[in-house]
């Protein structure tokens, strides 16, 4: 992956790259910039005429799938299989923030099933696929440094703050991305997280504090673009590993992050992923 690529991304050649969450914002600046550097892409959405329309526009095939339904995580899993047979990058970017806590038809809380319990099924679904030198590339964010995880309570079903969810969720992908990157190792196949910075989308579709931002002239100003939340997903999706990043890190702007001690906890991230598995019954 040393050619470069439109916009100064690393050619890709083919490869098979799979982006959740991409029928808008990040997800979608990523699947058309990866597109655009000779990637085979899979253009992931929850919506199925957004999915189509950015899917049309990077000449690739779209995937629709609802993080909030299990089944369809399976779906899709068994559909991406079907059609490529293996994956080369897997960026795991699918996320929400919901103002309320609400269950899932699977009986989980939504962000925790959205944000950690599907990418997790889907990853795990997809892992006997994983190309040699495949990565995997889970977007995170810097509010997990208000993140907590309670083994006795995952789902906040005792007391449920929107943006405390949401928080836990991030840390929680940082310490599944840590974790896969030590199960995965004697395969070739890296894993890291990132920090896209605070960008203009429509995850906080839900409403609360956080879409007020999003939509009003100041959140226009201070929020970032896609394509610059996308820069370090790209980044890590092509750049060498070892050399420019390394497995199991944590980036923002393409530079190591600060994330909080507990990630580094290998207890933790081992409960965390015992745990996931006994709730999609896999892993």
């Amino acid at each position: 992956m040393t050619a470069r690529g439109p916009g100064g991304v690393a050619a890709l050649d083919g490869r098979v790259v799979v982006v959740t969450g991409a029928s808008a914002g990040i997800g979608a600046a990523a699947a058309q910039a990866l597109a655009a550097a000779g990637a085979r892409v899979a253009v992931v959405g929850r919506t199925p005429a957004k999915t189509e329309a950015v899917a049309a526009r990077c000449g690739a095939a779209p995937f629709v799938c609802d993080f909030a339904r299990l089944d369809s995580v399976r779906d899709l899993a068994a559909a991406l299989v079907a059609d490529y047979g293996r994956v080369d990058v897997l960026a795991n970017n699918a996320g929400l923030y919901a103002r309320r806590r609400e269950l899932t038809v699977d009986g989980h809380e939504l962000t925790f099933q959205v944000n950690h319990l599907a990418p997790f099924l889907l990853t795990n679904l997809l892992a006997d696929h994983l190309a040699d030198g495949a990565r995997v590339i889970t977007t995170s964010s810097r509010a997990h440094l208000a993140g907590r995880v309670d083994r006795a309570d995952l789902e906040s079903s005792r007391r449920y703050v929107a943006f405390r969810a949401y928080a836990t969720t991030k840390l929680e992908n940082l310490l599944f991305s840590s974790e896969l990157a030590r199960r995965l190792d004697a395969r070739g196949v890296s894993a890291a997280a990132f920090h896209p910075g605070s960008v203009r989308s429509d995850f906080a579709r839900r409403g609360g504090a956080v879409a007020l931002v999003h939509r009003t002239p100041l959140g226009r100003v201070v929020l970032h673009s896609p394509e610059s939340g996308a820069d370090t997903l790209c980044w890590l999706a092509t750049a060498p590993p070892d050399s420019s990043w390394h497995s199991g890190g944590y980036y923002a702007r393409r530079r190591p992050a600060r994330a909080l001690e507990v990630v580094g906890d290998r207890g933790l991230a081992g409960w965390l992923w015992a745990r996931s598995a006994e709730l999609v019954g896999c892993g």
